[in-house]
């Protein structure tokens, strides 16, 4: 068998090949489960009685992938394909027979075996998943099967909000009494959960799962926090609801781009799908930036005129919390800034929907303040708007959409194209006799800035712009917030 082979076939049919010389092997947990519910997967979980490493590097072998240890602890074992299409972890057997080992784990219809190079029909199943399965109902798999590990908490509202499943009451009552054991949970592993929970098609439904069973306040507290913070008369929901009704209608946004924007669909699309950090690709990511664009509210609220509540500089505060959040969950430094970047800019757009008609010279600093996210704040603007039904709000949120639409194909196109100066610094240095430094540079940023707005259309005019604006004696470009 060569290595490029096994890769194209995937993993199962290299293992019914090379398991006999290493022991016995069954592939458990969501591979099986997805299996059956017709769902494909690229994650194997293995459970082995035999040679665990031996068969991971034989398998990392001939499938040219590559096999390490995924804990020393529990003798875990990966094998990554090198095209990444496909991933198998490879476990020691949990007890002495499969039946213990299938005990140990979370839910029923993750308790499912089939014999590596076995018929797909020959299921080992002691403890109902199928008929849980046919049910669509998560059961636990015993009485302590989430106390074991509190993570498995959030894997349930996880595995409800992407199966659409609903848990059985008593599977319910046992998460409850385990879910407050998941603030002593590694950071990595929640955050692993919780992604995939945010990206999940049922994401609404399974965070309000995640709170009502006590989740959300074990490890997300802040979210918990807006729950009950009432709004002004421009909204129709408190703080927390709105904040999942703009994740439902990001989520929808995101889902079918051309409904909202139209020929600009498709490009946009295309960039919602790029990957951008932590396995999320910007879509993704922007489904995090809704859920934690209201953050700081409950922080700044205030009471203005007539008694209506106000949230100064949540955008500010909002960002820097969202770091704080981000990073107390382990998530890289590209996604933490990324997030707290689209909470700081997403009001921008809404501030500009009285001013239209925009000036060239607006447009180009919306996007230039905005820049690298102009894009997807751009439709989280309009997810937030969306969701905003209070007074006054089918003008507004017209407005808004009309706006949005105005300036996403220029955003998309600044992707492309970013502006630059349009006369190159040492040249412009030695024309105008000044010093490299910040003076120069904040003069190639007027320039580009009037290029940008059409206001000078060649080489002479940028020249007198330039000479204007250092006979003004501005000193600097203003800087993004």
């Amino acid at each position: 068998m060569s290595g490029a082979g096994a890769g194209e076939r995937g993993p199962l049919a290299a293992l019914a090949e090379i398991t006999p010389r290493y022991g016995r092997a069954w592939l458990v947990g969501g591979a099986v489960r997805d299996g059956l519910l017709g769902r494909p997967t690229p994650d194997y979980d293995l459970a082995v009685a035999g040679d665990v490493r031996g068969l991971a590097r034989e398998l990392g072998r001939v499938a040219a992938g590559h096999a390490f240890v995924l804990s020393q602890q529990f003798g875990a074992w990966r094998v990554r394909a090198r095209s990444q299409r496909w991933q198998v972890d490879l476990t020691p057997l949990a007890g002495e027979t499969l039946e213990q080992d299938l005990a140990r784990r979370d839910l029923t219809i993750n308790a499912i075996a089939r014999a590596i190079g076995a018929p797909e029909a020959e299921l080992i199943d002691p403890f109902g998943g199928l008929a849980d399965l046919a049910a669509r109902r998560l059961r636990s798999v015993g009485p302590r099967s989430l106390q074991s590990d509190p993570l498995r908490v959030l894997r349930l509202a996880r595995l409800a909000a992407e199966l659409g499943f609903t848990p059985a009451q008593q599977t319910l009552e046992l998460a409850a009494r385990a879910a407050p054991g998941l603030a002593t949970v590694a950071a990595e592993r929640v955050f692993a959960e919780l992604r995939v929970l945010v990206c999940a098609a049922g994401a609404v439904t399974g965070l309000e799962l995640a709170r009502e069973l006590g989740a959300t306040a074990a490890v997300l507290p802040e979210l918990d926090a807006l729950r009950g913070v009432a709004q002004s008369e421009y909204h129709h929901l408190d703080v927390y609801d709105h904040t999942l009704e703009t994740l439902r209608k990001t989520i929808e946004l995101t889902a079918d781009p051309a409904a909202v924007f139209g020929d600009l669909g498709p490009a946009l699309g295309a960039v919602l799908d790029e990957p951008l950090a932590n396995e999320l690709t910007r879509g993704q990511a922007l489904r995090l930036g809704a859920l934690l664009h209201d953050i700081a509210k409950p922080l700044t609220r205030g009471l203005g005129a007539g008694g209506q509540p106000t949230f100064f500089d949540h955008d500010v505060r909002g960002a820097e919390l969202a770091k704080t959040i981000l990073g107390r969950l382990r998530a890289s430094e590209r996604l933490r800034l990324h997030v707290a970047a689209l909470v700081r800019e997403h009001l921008r757009l809404g501030f500009l929907v009285r001013r239209q008609p925009l000036p060239a010279r607006v447009v180009y600093d919306y996007l230039r303040r905005c820049e690298p996210i102009a894009v997807d704040v751009t439709v989280l603007s309009v997810a937030d708007r969306l969701a905003t039904r209070g007074r006054n709000a089918g003008r507004a949120v017209a407005l808004h959409l009309d706006l949005a639409r105005r300036l996403l194909e220029p955003a998309l196109d600044w992707r492309r194209h970013p502006p630059r100066p349009p006369i190159a610094g040492d040249e412009l240095a030695r024309l105008l006799g000044i010093d490299p430094g910040p003076r120069l540079g904040a003069l190639l940023c007027e320039l580009t800035a009037a290029s940008y707005a059409g206001e000078a259309s060649d080489r002479e005019q940028l020249l007198e712009l330039a000479r204007a604006w250092l006979a003004s004696g501005v000193q600097a470009a203003p800087r993004a917030r």
